[in-house]
């Protein structure tokens, strides 16, 4: 059996459910078949299965999911919890909320209780796309998140978290990808966690968020592959949270841009950073509040090892 890792109090409330695994997207790129049964694998993982979050799959690819999560779902025990899925809406955001109602109709049908899609995402670009692509999937009723774009003035970005609450849905920001250029800058990252704040309007990020700390990674699994500058996710967590317990935005992107291990430091009551501490109910508060939701990661198993080797599992 292998050995259970602990971690403080402060952390698991931080990162509790918080990894959404998206091992079919790059760079890991897998296979349905085989994110399935890594999947699988992480919810029985004893060491870190409290971090896993939900199944990032196309709603254009449920049939496919369906069809190799079978064999796996059949051992979910009774009372087990479900397997929740969090679904990539496309253009047609009509038709992809129609697939996803089938999907959910026809484990509803068959009395299985085993997968939930209990979100979607979908991007937008304008208030009058929030209109178009949110609205038939809130009618759903799911966690909706409208991914947003970065760097626009600020009334424009004030403009469309408005729109995305007024519709009942959530926000999401993509914090990097395979090319460095896709890494946002700070200070655009840090508006748009404290607008969503001031709007009230919960978010997750994704993309770029391997690691813990901001350094320079690999920016694919390709042995030769180009390094770039990646923020951490627990920066982004914890710049989301200071903002949440009223920090000022240079605090904020101070610590978006952290990259000492050793400045931070968690145990079962808070973190500290730097002379300012963080309670863990002040965490709690954070995360109950959406101030940040998750973070969508094509691996799992990266996120957990790293944190081991900085001694915080």
């Amino acid at each position: 059996m292998p050995k259970t890792l602990t971690a403080p109090r402060s952390l698991r409330v931080l990162l509790e459910r918080a990894v959404d695994y998206a091992g079919l997207f790059p760079p890991a790129g897998l296979g349905m078949a085989d994110a399935v049964a890594s999947y699988a694998a992480y919810r029985q993982d004893g060491d870190a299965a409290w971090a896993l979050g939900r199944f990032v799959v196309p709603a254009a690819r449920l049939d496919e999911f369906e069809r190799e999560a079978a064999r796996h779902l059949a051992c979910v025990p009774p009372g087990a919890e479900p397997w929740r899925l969090s679904a990539l809406a496309g253009p047609d955001a009509a038709a992809d909320a129609d697939r996803i109602a089938r999907f959910a109709r026809r484990f509803a049908a068959a009395g299985v209780g085993t997968v939930v899609v209990d979100a979607v995402e979908v991007k937008v670009a304008s208030a009058d796309d929030v209109g178009r692509a949110v609205r038939p999937l809130a009618a759903l009723g799911l966690a909706v998140y409208a991914e947003l774009p970065l760097g626009d003035p600020a009334a424009a970005l004030d403009g469309l978290l408005a729109a995305v609450r007024d519709a009942g849905a959530r926000a999401k920001v993509r914090t990097g990808g395979v090319t460095a250029s896709a890494f946002p800058d700070a200070a655009d990252l840090v508006r748009f966690m404290d607008a969503c704040r001031r709007a009230g309007v919960p978010f997750k990020a994704t993309a770029g968020l391997h690691h813990p700390l901001r350094a320079e990674y690999r920016l694919t699994y390709e042995p030769d592959a180009p390094t770039g500058t990646m923020y951490g996710f627990l920066n982004v967590f914890l710049a989301a949270a200071l903002l949440c317990a009223g920090a000022s935005l240079p605090e904020a992107e101070a610590i978006l841009t952290e990259r000492d291990p050793a400045a931070l430091r968690f145990d079962d009551g808070g973190v500290e950073w730097r002379g300012i501490r963080l309670t863990t109910d002040a965490l709690r508060a954070a995360r109950e509040a959406g101030a940040v939701v998750a973070f969508g990661s094509c691996s799992f198993r990266e996120p957990v090892d790293d944190l081991r080797a900085l001694g915080l599992l």
